[in-house]
C-alpha cells in the first residue's frame, strides 16, 4: 500500500516563527527606509539628548518602526504564561505600544503619529477574517444550532451591554469608557473599531471640552483594564462552574461522550502545516479471494451499502485490475482489496469473502488525507453516523472542525453546513465523498485569497460608509462592520459553491486576523498613549475594574443558570456554550481540560457566531448613546 505523506511540522511553532520573521523583516525594512531622515533625528537629540532621547526621537520620526517594534515586543510579552494564564498577543501589543508612546510624550514631549490609513486598512482586514471564520455556520448554525444555544448567546451579550451602559451612567463615567469596557469585558477588540467609527462618522456627538483623542484614550483605558481582568477570570469561572454547583465535570464529560458515542483527538487546523499528516490509522487494506456464491454478481457499491464498515477498492481478475470507480460486479475467483478496520478485517473478512491471499495489485492503493467542507444543506442536521452511511465509501473521518475549532467526531455529533471533515482514503473515494458534499478536497492550499479580500473590502467599505439619519443622529454601519458582513457573505457562498474557491485557508485567515488586529491596536496605542494618563485620574481605575469584572462574569453566570436549571443541559456542554457566548476560546479549553473531554467544543460555535456579530452592534450603540 502506498501512502502519500504531507508536511509534518508543528503548526503553532510555524505560525509564531512566520509572524516573528515577517515582523523582523518589516522592522528592518522600516529602519532602512527611515535612514534618509536620520540626520533630522540626530539633530533633534539636542533637545532629547542621550541614547533614549535619540531612540524616542527616531520612533517619532519613523512611526512604522514604532508599529513593528510594538508588535515585535508585544508578541513575546503576550506569550508569557503564568500558571496557564497569558496576557495574549493583542493586549501585549497594546501595553507595549502605550508604554512607548506615553514615555515619548511624558519624558521628551514627542508624539508618534502613526498613519491612520494603516489602522483603517488592517482593521478592515481583521474584520473580514472574522467574517470568514463565522460565516460558514452563521446562518445554518442559527437555524439548526438549537434554540438553547441561541438563547444562551443572547442572554450573555445583552446582559453585558446593559450592565456596562447602566453602570457607566450610574458611575458617571466619561464618554468612551462604556464602549471600551464592553470590548475588554467581552474580549472582542473589534468593538474598539466600531466605537471609533461612531466617533469619526459623527454618530457620537462630541461634548464641549472633550476631543476625539480623549474619547479614544478613554476607550483604550476601559478596554485595557477590563480585558486583562476578564481574560483571567472568565477562564476560572467557566472552568469551575460545574464544581460550584456540585457537578463532577469529568463524569459529565464521560456521560456526554457516551450519549454522542465516542471520542476525539488533537489535529492540525484546516490548511495549516501538518494537516495532511497521515499518522497511525486503525485501517488497513487486505486482499481476499472471492469464494462465497452470495457475493457473485454484487457490485462494489451494493456491497458497501450492505457492509458499510468495509469498502472494496480494487478487483483483480486474472491480468485485469479493476478500480472501484468502475463499480464492477464480483465473480468467483476474483481477488479484492478491502479497506476497513484491523479488527473487522481479521475477524470477519475471511469467513464472509474467502481466504486471504498475497496479491500486491489488490492492495496497491494510494491513500491521502484531505479536508472536505460540508457545502450542501441537505446534510445539515444529520449525525456523523448517518452521513457516513451516505457518503462514507472507502473513507474514514480523521477529524472535524467548525469555525476553525476542532470538534469531537462522535457518531451522534450533528453536522452543519460549513463544517470541515478531514477524510482519509483513496483519491477516488475522497473525490466521491467531496462531490456528494458539493465540495472539493483540499490537499494543499493553492487558491489565492487576494481577489476575494479586495472585492470584500471594496464592498464592505462602500456599504459601511452609507449613512441613515434617525432622530437627527446619523447612523452608519461603519467600514469595519461592513467588511465583517461581506466576509460572512463570502464565506457563506464559498462553502456552498466550490466554484467560489471553497473554504478559506485557515492559515491565511488566521494570519489576516492576527496581523490585522495587532497593527490596528499598535496604531491605536500611538494615538492614545499621550492621553491615557488623563483617563486614569481619581477612582476611574477602580470603576473600570469593578464594572469590567461584573460585565465579564455575571452574563455567563446567568446563562449557566438558564441552561442548568431550566433546560437541564449537560453541564460540560453548557459550560462550552457559555464560553462561546463570551467569545473566550481559552475558557472553552479550560473546561475541556477540567472535564478531560472535547465535548465543550460542541456547544461553543453557535453562541460564538451569534455574539460575534451582535456585540459589535451593541458596542456601536453604546458609543452613540454615551
Amino acid at each position: 500500500m502506498k501512502i502519500v505523506y504531507k508536511a509534518n511540522r508543528d503548526k503553532e511553532m510555524i505560525t509564531r516563527a512566520g509572524v516573528a520573521f515577517a515582523l523582523l523583516a518589516l522592522l528592518i525594512a522600516s529602519v532602512i527606509s527611515g535612514s534618509s531622515i536620520a540626520a533630522e533625528a540626530a539633530a533633534n537629540t539636542k533637545e532629547a539628548s542621550g541614547v533614549f532621547g535619540f531612540f524616542f526621537t527616531y520612533l517619532s520620526n519613523n512611526p512604522f518602526v514604532f508599529l513593528f517594534l510594538a508588535l515585535g515586543l508585544g508578541y513575546p510579552l503576550g506569550w508569557i504564561t503564568i500558571k496557564g494564564i497569558s496576557l495574549g498577543t493583542t493586549a501585549g501589543t497594546l501595553v507595549v505600544g502605550v508604554a512607548l508612546a506615553l514615555a515619548a510624550f511624558a519624558i521628551y514631549d514627542l508624539k508618534i503619529d502613526a498613519p491612520g490609513l494603516v489602522s483603517d486598512i488592517f482593521l478592515m482586514m481583521f474584520m473580514y477574517a472574522i467574517g470568514m471564520k463565522v460565516g460558514p455556520q452563521f446562518f445554518s448554525g442559527l437555524a439548526r444550532g438549537g434554540l438553547d444555544f441561541v438563547v444562551i448567546g443572547l442572554i450573555v451579550v445583552f446582559s453585558n451591554f446593559l450592565i456596562v451602559v447602566v453602570g457607566a451612567k450610574v458611575l458617571e463615567m466619561a464618554p468612551g469608557y462604556a464602549a471600551g469596557i464592553i470590548s475588554g469585558s467581552y474580549t472582542v477588540t473589534a468593538v474598539i473599531g466600531v466605537a471609533q467609527s461612531a466617533v469619526s462618522s459623527g454618530a457620537f456627538k462630541m461634548p464641549d471640552g472633550i476631543t476625539a483623542d480623549q474619547v479614544g484614550a478613554n476607550i483604550a483605558a476601559g478596554y485595557a483594564i477590563s480585558y486583562i481582568l476578564s481574560s483571567v477570570f472568565i477562564i476560572l469561572l467557566i472552568k469551575y462552574l460545574p464544581a460550584m454547583f456540585g457537578v463532577n465535570a469529568i463524569k459529565s464529560g464521560k456521560e456526554a461522550e457516551v450519549e454522542f458515542g465516542g471520542g476525539g483527538e488533537s489535529e492540525a487546523l484546516p490548511s495549516t502545516a501538518g494537516f495532511s499528516k497521515m499518522g497511525v490509522m486503525p485501517m488497513d487494506i487486505r486482499a481476499y479471494k472471492v469464494e462465497h456464491e452470495e457475493l457473485v454478481g454484487k457490485t462494489v457499491e451494493e456491497l458497501f451499502r450492505k457492509y458499510p464498515r468495509a469498502a472494496v477498492l480494487k478487483v483483480v481478475r486474472g491480468d485485469e485490475v479493476i478500480d472501484a470507480s468502475d463499480n464492477p460486479a464480483l465473480q468467483l475467483g476474483d481477488v479484492i482489496g478491502v479497506r476497513g478496520r484491523y479488527d473487522g478485517l481479521i475477524e470477519n473478512s475471511a469467513k464472509m469473502v474467502g481466504a486471504e491471499v498475497d496479491e500486491p495489485r489488490a492492495r496497491d492503493v494510494e491513500i491521502e488525507v484531505a479536508d472536505v467542507i460540508v457545502g450542501k444543506s441537505e446534510y445539515a442536521g444529520k449525525s456523523l453516523q448517518e452521513l457516513g452511511e451516505s457518503i462514507g465509501f472507502g473513507v474514514n473521518l480523521k477529524a472535524m472542525f467548525r469555525q476553525g475549532n476542532p470538534l469531537p467526531h462522535l457518531p451522534e455529533t450533528i453536522v452543519e453546513v460549513g463544517d470541515v471533515l478531514r477524510l482519509v482514503g483513496s483519491n477516488f473515494c475522497v473525490q466521491h465523498a467531496a462531490t456528494k458534499l458539493n465540495s472539493k478536497p483540499i490537499v494543499e492550499s493553492t487558491v489565492t485569497e487576494t481577489f476575494y479580500l479586495a472585492v470584500s473590502l471594496l464592498i464592505g467599505y462602500v456599504c459601511g460608509k452609507l449613512s441613515v439619519t434617525l432622530g437627527g443622529i446619523p447612523f452608519a454601519l461603519g467600514t469595519s462592520a461592513g467588511c465583517m458582513l461581506t466576509g460572512i457573505m463570502f464565506a457563506y457562498f464559498r462553502t456552498r459553491n466550490p466554484a467560489f474557491g471553497g473554504p478559506m485557508s485557515e492559515g491565511a485567515r488566521s494570519f489576516l486576523q492576527d496581523i490585522g488586529l495587532s497593527l490596528f491596536v499598535a496604531v491605536l496605542a500611538s494615538s492614545v498613549g499621550p492621553k491615557i494618563l488623563a483617563s486614569f485620574q481619581g477612582t476611574v481605575v477602580i470603576k473600570i475594574a469593578a464594572l469590567g469584572l461584573l460585565a465579564a462574569l455575571v452574563p455567563p453566570f446567568l446563562a449557566w443558570l438558564y441552561g442548568f436549571y431550566f433546560r437541564k443541559m449537560n453541564p460540560v456542554l453548557l459550560a462550552g456554550a457559555c464560553a462561546g457566548a463570551r467569545n473566550s476560546t481559552p475558557a472553552m479549553k479550560g473546561i475541556s481540560d477540567e472535564a478531560q473531554s472535547d465535548i465543550p467544543a460542541i456547544g461553543y460555535p453557535v453562541p460564538y457566531a451569534l455574539t460575534s456579530m451582535v456585540v459589535l452592534i451593541l458596542g456601536y450603540i453604546a458609543m452613540v448613546i454615551s
